[in-house]
Parts: structure tokens; sequence; C-alpha cells
């Protein structure tokens, strides 16, 4: 059997920079549409300054979607999104993201540096590629 060894020191060095994300004005189906197109199951919404206010998931919109809620859907996705944004800083540990993605059971983890923006995101194929 062989052992994988975790080829990363910190969040940094798993995460994918500049992610893809959402003004809390954004509506309901521009985001799906945003979605869609990327090919995402998910996106952060931040304020002005960058920092992360909560997530907006294909989940959440498809929710709404067999609720009734026409197709051109203007509500902003700040009354959709989830408020809790699972997130690391850049210099957490490469082994508590691992834990963390284990104890929380999500496909997101957002990376926040010293004040709080957002400035990357860690899936489980981030982790999975820094494996050797």
């Amino acid at each position: 059997m062989a052992i994988l060894t975790l080829l990363a020191e910190h969040a940094a060095d798993l995460m994918t920079r500049d992610p893809v994300s959402l003004d809390a004005t954004t509506t309901a189906s521009d985001a799906a549409r945003i979605l869609t197109t990327r090919g995402f199951g998910a996106a952060v919404v931040i304020d002005p300054a960058g920092h992360p206010l909560g997530v907006v998931t294909k989940t959440d919109l498809l929710t709404r979607a067999r609720g009734g809620v026409a197709s051109e859907d203007a509500t902003p996705i700040r009354n959709v999104m989830t408020t809790a944004v699972f997130s690391v800083k850049t210099d957490t540990p490469a082994s508590s993201v691992v834990d963390q993605f284990l104890a929380l059971n999500v496909h997101h983890l957002f990376v926040i540096d010293s004040s709080g923006v957002l400035v990357g995101v860690i899936s489980p194929i981030d982790v999975l590629k820094k494996l050797g």
C-alpha cells in the first residue's frame, strides 16, 4: 500500500486564486446563469470590500425554482444565499484544511487574507492535486 503525502504547507499552497465571486445585489437569475455557464456548483457572495458574506449554490437556486419562482428571478442573492461561509486563512496549515473538509463535510473552503478579504477557494480536488 502506497503512502501519500500532502505536498503543501498552507492553505495558500492549495487554493485556486481569485475565485468567481458575486455581489450581494446580483439577481438570482444572473447567479444561475453564471454558475451554469462557468460550470460551478457554488460561488461566494462578497461585500464591496471583498469580505465574504455568504455562499449561493445551484441547490439554493434550484430549490427556489422548484418553489415556482419565475426563471427571470430578480431577487437579490443576498435573500437566497446561505450566510455560513466556511473559510480559512492563507497561513492555515494544509493538514488543518483537510481536517476541516472532513469535519464540516463541505465542498469548498474559502481562503481569506489577514484582513478578511477573499483571495482563494479550495475544493477537495485541489487537495487531491497536491498528493504525491
